[in-house]
């Protein structure tokens, strides 16, 4: 009975502590939502001061079609899981390959673990500007050296071809953002008991065996909540994109369509249309993940 008494004294005082964040955290955040979804359903426009509530206009009518018979949006969905899917999936691979290489003790092991942070720790922008150069068909590095190597005949406007344009900011995106994964891989690893390993040497079990038997397995919470928080990143995708093609429909996620329907053409209702079902989408992919991967955030695998 103490137990239970103590218990519920230690959630209370927790709701106390808590209270002024979530009000924050509320207010913060809870308000501009709840403004962008109702928005979503009226014709505002920062042109006119008024605007009145059209229901689903704005996602599907009969006249113009709506967002869901827009082209430019589904090719920013397009876009959006396509920078999803392959940066996220080749980050957790090369994270986790960086962090079993940090997680071996070696000479000057703390010194290469801050230098492998230093591309996540540059500002994005600043990121896409450095790369914009670098891929830059007449003056970047990476044809000249691609052209000394004898991989390319001729120079490549990596960022002006709809073909390439896309796959270079990927290849951004997984150099700045691995260690971001590889750094939260290498925490799960470091709280591994090593008498498993020194077990397993011992029974002369090949290592690559000893990964996927018991490696992987343990870190398997802490590697699915890293992929669910870079998952949810790379859907709202913005600031690389816009630095590095501004308002390019080949390389346009949701949202700089959004942002460009809510800013460039003043649409208000039109742009929160657009960021509400970007916001649907993330919620609905985020659940799926979960539910996929039966992982609790407090207590592993289940």
């Amino acid at each position: 009975m103490q137990g239970s008494e103590l218990t519920r004294a230690k959630v209370r005082s927790a709701l106390v502590f808590l209270a002024p964040m979530l009000l924050a955290l509320a207010l913060a955040a809870g308000w501009p939502l709840g403004r962008t979804l109702w928005f979503a359903f009226t014709d505002a426009s920062l042109t006119d001061n008024g605007y009145s509530f059209i229901g689903f206009e704005n996602f599907w009518n009969s006249e113009w079609g709506g967002l869901l018979e827009d082209g430019n949006w589904w090719q920013a969905v397009g876009n959006t899981l396509y920078f999803t899917f392959v940066s996220v999936a080749l980050e957790t691979v090369l994270g986790v390959g960086i962090a079993l290489a940090l997680d071996v003790p070696f000479r000057g092991r703390a010194i290469v673990r801050a230098a492998v942070l230093i591309p996540w720790a540059i500002p994005t922008v600043v990121s896409a500007k450095m790369w914009g150069w670098m891929l830059h068909d007449q003056f970047g590095l990476i044809n000249d050296l691609g052209m000394s190597l004898g991989l390319l005949d001729q120079p490549v406007a990596w960022m002006a071809n709809s073909a390439t344009a896309l796959t270079a900011i990927v290849a951004v995106d997984v150099w700045k953002t691995t260690p971001f994964m590889a750094l939260l891989v290498l925490a799960a690893l470091q709280m591994l008991p090593r008498d498993i390993y020194e077990a397993a040497r011992i029974d002369g079990i090949h290592p690559v065996r000893v990964f996927f038997r018991v490696t992987l397995p343990l870190i398997r919470p802490a590697l699915m909540v890293a992929v669910i928080f870079r998952g949810l990143d790379a859907l709202r995708a913005f600031d690389l994109m816009y630095a590095m093609t501004a308002n390019n429909e080949s390389t346009m996620t949701m949202s700089v369509f959004a942002r460009q329907q809510l800013v460039d053409f003043q649409d208000v209702g039109y742009g929160s249309a657009a960021a509400a079902l970007l916001f649907v989408m993330v919620a609905v992919l985020t659940a799926a993940v979960l539910t996929l991967g039966r992982v609790r955030l407090t207590g592993g695998a289940r």
